[in-house]
């Protein structure tokens, strides 16, 4: 009787301590909502990389001086620093007034819609040219500072030639994941300021703080600047780099990626188990393949269809590779070559060896959520 009533009042002391905790937690978001409003006042960036470092470290020499481990603090400043940066997303600073009206052609689709969410946050005035506003384009984009092209991949060239003539000093930008193509209907049809982005996010981000944001510039660097710093202040890395290298990198990082998960699902598709008795066996890291392959396949077949074919003729070389590579391991497998299994395993190795130790702490952080987050029946 006694140990059980030392576990209910040990029991209830943790109620208390969960209770301050969420006091304690509000008492934070209503100061990060402050700081956010200075912010927005001052135009500082939402992310200062610094001052996150700086706190980290100096929590987690707390955290180890008072034996709690430090990464479990980690994790739950970062989760509080997500929940304050989505927090300050509803007014933002404007960096660059010059730059309104913003015209979003494309503004009805996803990453329109987004972006035109966060002009407007930031006191933009935003116009929307889509299909159904085709007979105003002349009107709607007769004054306009910034044009942005937010259209399918296979549709910008068409699209981009059908706008009437633009304002000499207005920015031309496009957000396509392909950049030397585009770029170029651009600065054929625009001659004032150009500029490729491609935002490496999709549109259910929840808020633009670490998100990448890769430049490409097309003319006239300079005055694209205001909206570049209007990019960072939003919190996003900028990574500036030429069109054509920047085609290269999507070629494995996005084409080659996509085509492997679309391969694995369906092939996933056409097997006797379903998805529930997969999952009900699974280890997180599975788990977590499942996650990345089945949210592909929660989005759009047009938008991912459009970013294989893009660069389809320019990645058959390494798919020729993928298959020879794929082939070559099969081949190990089926002699039942352990040597040359590892050997092909060290070698690869030496690739990620630089990296190797952080992506095994990252990837053990990520696993540690999957895991915390399955439902039990």
């Amino acid at each position: 009787m006694a140990s059980t009533m030392d576990l209910n009042e040990l029991r209830h002391g943790i109620d208390a301590c969960d209770t301050e905790l969420v006091n304690l937690l509000a008492r934070r978001r209503a100061l990060t909502e402050q700081v956010g409003i200075i912010k927005q006042q001052t135009g500082a960036p939402l992310h200062a990389p610094e001052r996150e470092a700086e706190l980290i470290a100096s929590r987690r020499e707390q955290a180890q001086s008072l034996n709690v481990n430090p990464d479990l603090v980690e994790d739950i400043l970062r989760r509080m620093m997500r929940e304050a940066y989505e927090n300050q997303q509803g007014k933002l600073a404007c960096a660059a007034p010059s730059l309104s009206p913003v015209v979003i052609v494309g503004g009805e689709g996803a990453m329109g819609q987004l972006f035109a969410k966060q002009f407007q946050r930031s006191g933009y005035e935003v116009r929307i040219l889509d299909r159904a506003q085709q007979s105003q384009a002349q009107t709607l984009l007769a004054d306009a500072k910034l044009v942005m092209i937010s259209v399918p991949i296979n549709a910008i060239e068409s699209v981009v030639n059908s706008l009437p003539e633009l304002p000499k000093d207005c920015v031309l930008a496009d957000i396509t994941s392909v950049k030397q193509k585009p770029l170029k209907v651009l600065l054929d049809k625009h001659s004032g300021p150009v500029v490729g982005l491609h935002p490496m996010f999709g549109p259910d981000i929840s808020h633009w703080v670490k998100q990448t944001i890769v430049v490409c510039h097309g003319r006239m660097h300079k005055a694209c600047e205001g909206l570049l710093q209007q990019l960072n202040i939003w919190g996003s890395q900028l990574v500036e780099i030429d069109a054509k290298k920047h085609d290269q990198a999507m070629q494995i990082i996005q084409v080659m990626r996509h085509l492997t998960t679309f391969v694995y699902g369906q092939f996933l598709s056409k097997q006797c188990h379903t998805l529930e008795e997969l999952r009900s066996c699974s280890s997180p890291i599975y788990q977590l393949e499942l996650m990345m392959v089945g949210r592909l396949f929660a989005q759009s077949p047009e938008l991912y269809s459009d970013i294989m074919l893009a660069q389809f003729d320019d990645v058959e070389g390494l798919l020729a590779s993928y298959q020879d590579t794929f082939a070559n391991t099969l081949d190990k497998l089926q002699k039942g070559d352990k040597a040359a299994l590892i050997d092909a395993f060290t070698q690869a190795k030496q690739y990620f060896s630089d990296s190797a130790a952080q992506f095994l702490k990252q990837s053990r952080g990520l696993l540690n959520k999957a895991n915390d987050a399955k439902v039990l029946d």
